[in-house]
């Protein structure tokens, strides 16, 4: 008897951490790219990275961020990134590896944000609407002429903008797009109303591919510059695209962030010590950030290493500022209960070599097909 109860036991505790292996497994991998500015300098370097690390430790070449992640969020220049590694090129592989894209954006730089000067007097400098609009419709055009929209993604996308109709947040979701035409909207509009920054670009004017949703949009860093709280929220409360997510403990996240926005405190005050306006905007989106940031910090302590902020805290002006391989040498930071943040021992670099390698582990993305297509694509093997 006393054996049987022993045996009993130890199969109990074997069963457990079997099932609990299978859950790890099964759980929604989540990547989000904060915006911010115009440089690529930090989430660039850290996307690079994390696809080079996937390759590296998978032994394949062709292994891309999209085969290990189940869901993308971006915001602003964030969320160029974000469709350009997710756009499906037709045979269910992304258009732009990490590095192409991020390549291409430094490339195009000046004909994403050609500035042009407007007014009375020429004197206000502001970005070239037409000229971001001609490279990011071509950049999304397939070759065969297909101009792909929110429903073209090889893994999920959330994408937020400010609507100055509803004087509310709007979030682009490819869950949305594939439920109803009205939510369905061109990959290269959403990216421009994301990146709609107030201050440099007019309000930017959108209809969904049936006409019958449109949004006047402003840039989406406005309420939404850290998008990592919408990624997770969207797949806890998505048991179409999630259908095995219950709560946190089933997440596994990095947030990939672009540097602070605000400058040093000291230009901040102007001779009158006072907080000089145009540095409030800036101010108030570090806030939202970090705020994210902390939330996603107490939700997930007593699992830290299941939600990574990868961060810098240079500020990036122009082409001023740290470069790829410092951003990665630079100390990774973690937020604490109670606002309270420590500095790792660890690099940016080695952070996300350690998550990519809990990554490994877990498998490739066994998310269920999207419910976008009448067929079951199957990714290639070898090609892009």
């Amino acid at each position: 008897m006393d054996i049987s109860r022993a045996t009993l036991e130890i199969f109990s505790k074997l069963e457990k951490r079997w099932l609990s292996h299978c859950e790890r497994n099964k759980r929604t991998r989540v990547l989000s790219i904060d915006g911010g500015g115009t440089s690529t300098t930090i989430n660039g370097a850290s996307l690079i990275r994390l696809e080079d690390q996937i390759q590296a430790k998978t032994g394949d070449s062709n292994a891309r961020i999209i085969d290990f992640f189940d869901i993308i969020a971006g915001t602003g220049i964030g969320a160029l990134l974000a469709v350009m590694i997710n756009a499906d090129d037709g045979n269910g592989r992304p258009l732009f590896t990490a590095r192409e894209a991020v390549k291409f954006v430094t490339d195009k730089r000046n004909e994403l944000y050609r500035i042009k000067t407007v007014g009375f007097f020429r004197r206000k400098r502001m970005f070239s609407g037409k000229s971001i609009e001609k490279v990011l419709k071509h950049m999304l055009t397939r070759e065969d002429g297909k101009v792909l929209t929110l429903k073209d993604t090889c893994k999920p996308l959330l994408v937020p903008c400010f609507d100055l109709n509803s004087s509310a947040p709007f979030v682009f979701s490819r869950a949305d797009a594939c439920e109803s035409a009205s939510y369905d909207f061109e990959l290269w509009r959403v990216i421009r109303a994301t990146t709609a920054e107030p201050s440099m670009f007019k309000p930017f004017n959108l209809t969904s591919v049936d006409g019958k949703t449109s949004c006047l949009a402003v840039d989406g860093g406005l309420v939404m510059n850290n998008p990592t709280a919408i990624a997770v929220t969207h797949a806890l409360h998505n048991k179409r695209e999630f259908p095995l997510l219950n709560g946190v403990e089933d997440l596994v996240v990095i947030s990939i962030g672009n540097g602070p926005l605000s400058v040093s405190s000291e230009r901040k005050i102007n001779r009158y010590g006072e907080c000089r306006t145009s540095a409030v905007v800036d101010i108030a989106l570090d806030g939202v950030s970090d705020t994210v940031d902390q939330m996603l910090g107490n939700a997930f302590y007593w699992s830290h290493t299941d939600y990574v902020r990868i961060q810098s805290n240079h500020y990036i002006s122009g082409s001023v500022g740290p470069t790829m391989e410092e951003v990665l040498m630079e100390r990774g930071v973690e937020s604490l209960p109670f606002g309270a943040k420590r500095l790792l021992k660890e690099t940016n670099g080695q952070r996300i070599e350690s998550f990519v390698q809990r990554l490994v582990a877990s498998r490739r993305s066994s998310l269920p097909p999207s419910p976008c297509k009448d067929t079951t694509v199957t990714p290639l093997v070898h090609g892009r």
